[in-house]
């Protein structure tokens, strides 16, 4: 029998169903590991009382939620497109408009005069479900077809859709298939992936359109549970890429299919080595690879034959080396542009194939983020640079204070075009600052710290700060502008990214000083910002808010237990914080990716790792601070049980009264919801725990 009480603005308690067990001779009793069972009524019921707790305890900020949506819808211009990129004979952006939730896809013929073409409307797709994601969405060959992948529960289990664009029919359905598909060299078929019982997206397959899912041909598959594949189409066309890679392994494999010939079997062009990381693209019937085989931390860039898999045969074309976690670079007729990190920041290099030299494209500030498409982002043909045979290159570019800005650069006068900036209501980007500072740690690393306030701000103890960490998988955390940012900086807040160890902000190594027995590294950096921001009187810890999620909610959950007392709250964003209980179960979807990033808890060192910061296994009789804790039922990345089981310890070994919410949102996976006002709306929820927590609420 569940025992709960039930009475409003007192919290649920759940009852205790103790669970033994031993690893490498230390014991342990989970009480809440019955939370695990998904779809139990006694789960459901528990994650519906916390969800009816948090909305009671928040009902008083109600007002002040939909004053922040307003404000934050207010600031975006409602009706906005994309700026048009060209791709074969079309012309093809993306829409918003007043109202609707989702995107309008788009494209015109030849001319930006010609009549449009609606070629998607995620809305129309959205109708009658509760959640959306489009990841691929891919144009065939001569652009008369369009695949996309889709998921419409946030479980990121996807199906594939095909339609014909000239009539606008769905021609051609898969179910229950991986996020990533490309075409083949015509309309006629395509590849795309499959995932495992462990949501592993390990295997590529060939459909041909129109006939039945059961008669596609498998070409590929990945065996090792710790590697997964990544698939990209070569900027010619003419190959298949594909990657066989491990979120944290830092080993890759490439493997290609020769569009151009009949047999459609991946051939092996760079085995996978044991922390290498190459990426490659094709070009007149040659590889270009940025590789980092001849010294792992720096990256060069190299031409060979397809044939030639001896590196020490490659052509290097460049002496320069490139420094970076996640290499990244785009392949056109007569240039190759490389994504690199410098001091800290992003660099973007351009090197022309035909003469052999090579410069750096100048920012137009000095702290920014730029972004550009990824392998495995969507909407490439749109937001990337799709077309093989031109001297202009897309980026985007923002920094805390000045909001996304697309330019297009001329790679052969050096050019930098501005071709659109993001329209933010009553906005002045020269009434607000960055800054950056540096905070050392007690081994000497100095951490990055980036600032924004308004100008006229009067800093003082007394002033709140939010402070936002990541600090995993080698992955940066730039500073980018942030529409929504504002509700915070307008009522006098401080927002700040502390740029720990364990990100990719200076390349491998950075990375390499927060990962494994590092680990460690990523917690103690961001209290020591923390520490650095209260010691030169920013703020103080009673007006500090800590804020991460997903494995940045691993760091939340590390310093609520190492350093409570130094925060006046803390969010925590589908947290990951049973780290030894998820990592034990390798039937959990991702866990074996995992093992490269936290370590493997069946061997006994690494263990011991691990348990040193798990914050489920480290929750104490303590005081901790006030504390909003958010989950996705649906979240296949990090299961809903991890943030409910570390609610349900917390209120039972807490000293404090300080509140303790957990919202579960019942109806989504990892990324809350998908709908831009959606979005908004749950972005405001947490502002005004913020704002509330710091006696902000003034509705004035």
């Amino acid at each position: 029998m569940l025992a709960f009480i039930i009475v409003m603005s007192i919290p649920p308690v759940a009852h205790k169903k103790p669970r033994e067990y031993e690893i490498h001779g230390m014991k342990f009793k989970d009480d809440y590991y019955w939370l695990r069972n998904k779809g139990a009524d006694e789960v459901i019921k528990y994650l519906t009382l916390e969800n009816e707790y948090t909305k009671d305890m928040m009902t008083p900020t109600e007002e002040l939620q939909e004053k922040l949506f307003d404000e934050m819808k207010g600031r975006i211009n409602e009706d906005d497109e994309t700026v048009p990129i060209k791709f074969g004979e079309y012309y093809y952006y993306a829409r918003n408009k007043e109202g609707l939730n989702y995107r309008i896809h788009c494209r015109k013929y030849q001319s930006l005069d010609a009549e449009e073409e609606i070629i998607l409307d995620e809305n129309k797709l959205a109708e009658g479900q509760n959640y959306l994601n489009i990841r691929a969405l891919k144009m065939s060959c001569n652009h008369d077809f369009l695949a996309y992948t889709v998921d419409f529960a946030g479980d990121e289990i996807f199906d594939v859709h095909v339609v014909d664009l000239s009539s606008g029919d769905v021609i051609d359905n898969l179910s229950k298939v991986g996020s990533q598909l490309e075409w083949d060299s015509d309309e006629t078929a395509l590849f795309y992936t499959e995932l495992d019982e462990i949501h592993r997206e390990y295997a590529l397959s060939r459909h041909v359109v129109g006939a039945a899912q059961s008669e596609d041909i498998r070409v590929f598959q990945e065996d090792d549970n710790t590697f997964m594949l990544f698939l990209q189409k070569s900027k010619d066309q003419s190959h298949i890429l594909m990657y066989i890679a491990g979120y944290a392994s830092e080993t890759v494999e490439l493997r290609y299919i020769d569009l151009g010939k009949a047999e459609r079997t991946p051939t092996t062009f760079f085995p996978r080595t044991e922390g290498l990381e190459p990426v490659f693209e094709h070009h007149q019937g040659s590889f270009y690879i940025l590789s980092n085989h001849e010294n792992q931390y720096t990256y060069r860039l190299y031409k060979a034959h397809p044939s030639e898999t001896r590196r020490e045969k490659w052509n290097l074309l460049t002496n320069q080396t490139f420094e970076t976690r996640w290499p990244s670079f785009h392949l056109f007729q007569n240039k190759a542009v490389i994504l690199s990190r410098r001091g800290g920041y992003q660099n973007l290099s351009v090197f022309d194939i035909v003469s052999g030299e090579l410069h750096d494209i100048e920012m137009p500030e000095s702290i920014y983020a730029i972004s550009l498409s990824f392998i495995v982002i969507s909407d490439v043909f749109y937001f990337g640079n799709p077309e093989f045979n031109t001297d202009s290159f897309r980026f985007y570019f923002s920094s805390l204070v000045t909001p996304k800005s697309v330019y297009d650069y001329d790679m052969n006068s050096r050019e930098l075009v501005l071709k659109k900036i993001d329209e933010i209501e009553d906005y002045d980007s020269s009434q607000y600052v960055t800054e950056r500072r540096y905070a050392q740690a007690c081994d000497g690393a100095k951490i990055p710290i980036s600032l924004a306030y308004r100008k006229d701000l009067e800093i003082t103890t007394q002033t709140p700060l939010q402070l936002y960490g990541y600090g995993s998988y080698g992955s940066p955390v730039d500073p980018a502008f942030d529409s929504k940012r504002l509700c915070l900086l307008e009522r006098g807040m401080i927002f700040a990214i502390a740029h720990v160890r364990g990100g990719g902000e200076f390349g491998l190594k950075w990375y390499h000083q927060g990962k494994l027995k590092h680990k460690m590294n990523t917690f103690t950096d961001f209290i020591t910002c923390a520490e650095y921001l209260i010691e030169n009187k920013f703020t103080s810890s009673e007006k500090l808010c800590a804020w991460g999620g997903s494995a940045g909610g691993l760091l939340m959950g590390a310093i609520a237990n190492l350093r409570p007392d130094l925060f006046g709250c803390i969010v925590a964003s589908v947290p990951f914080v049973d780290v030894i209980n998820t990592m034990m179960d390798d039937t959990i979807p991702l866990t074996t990716f995992e093992y490269k990033e936290w370590g493997n808890p069946n061997i006994k060192e690494e263990f011991y790792w691990m348990i040193e910061y798990s914050p489920y296994d480290n929750v104490v009789a303590k005081n901790y601070p006030q504390m909003l804790i958010t989950a996705g039922y649906n979240d296949p990345r990090v299961q809903y049980w991890e943030p409910a089981k570390w609610v349900a310890k917390m209120r039972n070994l807490r000293t404090d009264d300080n509140q303790l919410l957990l919202k579960t949102k019942m109806e989504t996976g990892h990324f809350s919801a998908s709908g831009r006002y959606d979005y908004m709306k749950d972005y405001a929820f947490i502002y005004a725990f913020i704002l509330d927590t710091f006696g902000l609420i003034d509705l004035s």
